[in-house]
């Protein structure tokens, strides 16, 4: 039997089949990092499962490379190929939310935005993105650090089944109870096994109101204040997920104009759980010094989930590394701050994530997600509007990267990097971690037909 032709495939979905010719081409080849230029084959716009798996089949058929798009926020642009085809699911945006047994099923095409819209109305979430524009999928699948994992873990322990086109085009639910090899290999393991359609989440109870926000300090207090945070978070209550973030103060209003320019530090909050606990919790953070702004205050979940979106809007060049920390001491500190000041992009950001809590309770082995006891999560970011001197601002944060080595704890938090060569990838793992998704990848992608992620390369393959 031939190959199925690119019409064929067409006549196929009740989605849409993008070609170079289609005047809608150009914009959709647009992915959220502006460093990333790609020009796939075609690009299927699947509505349904059935879209998927016949995209799934002509891609394996024919030889084609294939990428799998959700938000399109991946870092490296792997949601996107040059000369394959694209699975774009971003347009599989179903969600049935249960507030009685506390659970939502939840199509691969949402973002945290549409997520949180739908289960905030029943006061309920899951550990989300700090940018709601991101898709729910491929955060997920690689962990998932977001502002309730300390009360309620990433959001991969939150998984309870997920829906997967595999290579051969079959549809499997992965559970404890079904293909539980390759439900433990998704919570963290990315988009190597197939392409999901589907998951089913557990829900907590949170908001609509919180008590959550940001600190601002000046930079001339920057290593007072992080050394005043760093204590806090030994004996912060695990309702309360922080981060520090060391930054150039953006042109916003909340911010003194003097400031606009200049180094700055951020302290940011949710407090997952009683408003006026939450104020009580959060009153050390606001006294770390004397604050230039103190947004920190009842607000809803939804506000949260979104309140970095305007300084983080699709089109920049960005790019991400992180590290995964044992601890903050001084010295760390004292390294952070100097490597941010040698930096020359326009937006460069350390963010330092505070973990522990019911992430640091599931045990290594639980999850593909191995790395249960960091103390910290550094994520670093150059970003800038031009590509003109954008590889000296990449240079910048692989150099910061390798200065804070002395402190890491081995291995890598995959969502937060724009590496995605083969030794950085089996690097991010811990070895026995990395030997059982080989096998996993094995089983499931024998040939490699999903390589467009953070690959774990099948064992038959070099």
């Amino acid at each position: 039997m031939a190959n199925p032709t690119e019409e064929t495939l067409r006549q196929s979905l009740r989605g849409n089949v993008i070609e170079k010719d289609d005047p809608a081409y150009a914009e959709a080849c647009k992915l959220y990092n502006g460093m990333i230029d790609k020009r796939p084959l075609i690009i299927a716009r699947c509505t349904d499962v059935a879209d998927v798996i016949a995209t799934v089949r002509f891609a394996r058929e024919n030889g084609h490379l294939l990428a799998v798009r959700g938000g399109g926020h991946n870092g490296p642009g792997l949601g996107s190929c040059d000369g394959g085809v694209v699975i774009d699911i971003s347009s599989m945006k179903g969600i049935r939310v249960d507030p009685i047994a506390r659970r939502a099923v939840a199509q691969a095409g949402l973002t945290w935005a549409e997520f949180d819209h739908e289960t905030q109305a029943f006061g309920l979430a899951v550990t989300g993105g700090l940018v709601s524009s991101t898709g729910i999928a491929g955060f997920t699948l690689g962990g998932g650090i977001g502002w309730l994992l300390r009360e309620y873990g990433l959001t991969c322990d939150n998984l309870l089944s997920a829906d997967v086109v595999t290579a051969d085009g079959q549809l499997v639910t992965a559970s404890e109870h079904e293909h539980p090899d390759l439900f433990w290999a998704l919570r963290g393991g990315g988009g190597n096994f197939g392409v999901v359609t589907s998951m089913e989440f557990r829900l907590h109870p949170v908001g609509p109101l919180v008590f959550a926000g940001p600190v601002f300090y000046a930079g001339a207090a920057a290593a007072e204040v992080l050394r005043g945070w760093r204590d806090l978070t030994k004996t912060m209550p695990d309702q309360l997920t922080t981060l520090a973030n060391i930054l150039i103060a953006p042109p916003v209003p909340f911010l003194p104009e003097a400031v606009h320019g200049q180094l700055v530090v951020g302290i940011l909050g949710v407090y997952a759980g009683n408003v006026e606990d939450g104020a009580k919790a959060a009153q050390p953070l606001r006294t770390l010094g004397e604050p230039l702004a103190d947004l920190m205050g009842p607000m809803p979940y939804t506000a949260i989930q979104s309140l970095l979106d305007p300084l983080w809007t699709a089109g920049a060049q960005n790019y991400f590394t992180g590290a995964l920390l044992s601890g903050l001491t001084d010295e760390t500190i004292d390294t952070l701050l100097a490597r941010h000041a040698c930096g020359r992009a326009p937006v460069r950001e350390l963010h330092l994530h505070h973990c522990g809590g019911a992430m640091a309770r599931v045990p290594a082995a639980a999850t593909a997600f191995a790395h249960r006891s960091a103390a910290y999560v550094l994520n670093i970011i150059a970003r800038s509007p031009d590509r003109e001197g954008f590889p000296e601002h990449v240079g910048w944060a692989r150099a910061t990267h390798q200065a804070v080595d002395p402190w890491t704890t081995g291995g890598a938090y995959v969502n937060f990097t724009s590496e995605s060569g083969a030794d950085k990838v089996q690097a991010s793992y811990p070895p026995d971690t990395y030997a059982r998704l080989v096998t996993v990848k094995d089983r499931y992608d024998p040939t490699n037909l999903f390589q467009l992620n953070q690959n774990i390369r099948p064992s038959g393959r070099s």
